[in-house]
């Protein structure tokens, strides 16, 4: 029985891990192609429905660390997915005036070229049980570059929208209601560019301990 569900583990996580790999590829494969012909202005229009998918699917992460499909701690997980789906719906999405930026390139390529290592790295090791030492090597090392680039792509759109979500005054409530509830939501994209300031320097730091860890252990084997 515990050997059947190991294998039924094993393949959904594999399925899964290898359908958002083929949506980032596809994600990576528009961009680049409308910044050759068309140049940035045009990139996020190109990416923008695998973009939303694959970025959506990510969701699904954050319930694999919850019932134990995954050994990757939901503390470190929540945060990077969160800050992604609120860059992807909250400000891209939810504001055009913003998709035309360059740092939608950057943060579009950043993004897909992390995502496209990483669930193929994962879909390897669930399908065949191993990856290869440069596979492994790119999973826990591009990130010294991309994530730099991508996270300040994320901080300078998030900045760069603030003055059309206050001219628009979307997702706001204001009071009087009958919830007695008030929300600004150009205050909560204040707050949100607070929190990078403490928290991106915690997750890198937790990714270049996860990068010695593994690529100690791997030496060692």
């Amino acid at each position: 029985m515990a050997s059947a569900l190991t294998v039924l583990r094993r393949l959904y996580l594999s399925i899964y891990n290898w359908l958002v790999f083929i949506g980032w590829f596809q994600v990576l494969f528009l961009a680049l192609k409308a910044l050759k012909e068309s140049g940035h202005e045009h990139v996020y229009n190109a990416v923008e429905k695998p973009l939303l998918l694959a970025q959506s699917a990510a969701v699904m992460e954050i319930l694999h660390g919850l019932i134990g499909l995954v050994r990757s701690p939901v503390s470190s997980t929540l945060p990077q997915i969160g800050s992604r789906l609120y860059l992807t719906w909250g400000i891209l999405w939810s504001f055009p005036e913003i998709r035309t930026h360059i740092l939608v390139t950057s943060l579009v390529i950043s993004w897909a070229i992390t995502e496209i290592i990483r669930y193929s790295f994962f879909g390897m090791k669930e399908a065949f049980g191993f990856a290869p030492s440069w596979h492994l090597w790119l999973r826990y090392s591009t990130f010294l570059v991309l994530y730099p680039t991508g996270i300040s792509s994320e901080v300078g759109l998030i900045y760069f929208a603030l003055p059309y979500i206050k001219a628009s005054e979307k997702y706001c409530f204001r009071m009087p209601n009958k919830g007695n509830f008030s929300f600004d939501y150009f205050y909560a994209a204040i707050l949100a560019l607070g929190i990078y300031v403490p928290g991106s320097p915690h997750l890198y730091h937790y990714m270049l301990g996860q990068r010695k860890r593994a690529l100690s252990k791997s030496k060692k084997e």
